[in-house]
């Protein structure tokens, strides 16, 4: 499959300036492998925390703030 970083990154939710931005299969890899969640599956308040945790996500969609 070809990645579409830019039509990826028009719909990228994410505030970093990683190098990664755009290229969701290496992000999701990447955050996967420290047990974190990638910016963009938060809401612009939750991914403003910067608490990219399984537990802090699951604590959102719990909340149904998610």
């Amino acid at each position: 499959m070809e990645c579409q970083k830019e039509k990826n990154l028009k719909n990228c939710t994410c505030t970093s300036s990683c190098p990664k931005r755009g290229l969701c299969c290496e992000c999701v890899a990447h955050h996967r492998a420290k047990r974190q969640i990638p910016g963009c599956f938060f809401d612009k308040e939750g991914e403003a925390t910067w608490d990219r945790s399984f537990e802090h996500f699951a604590r959102l969609v719990t909340e149904k703030k998610i």
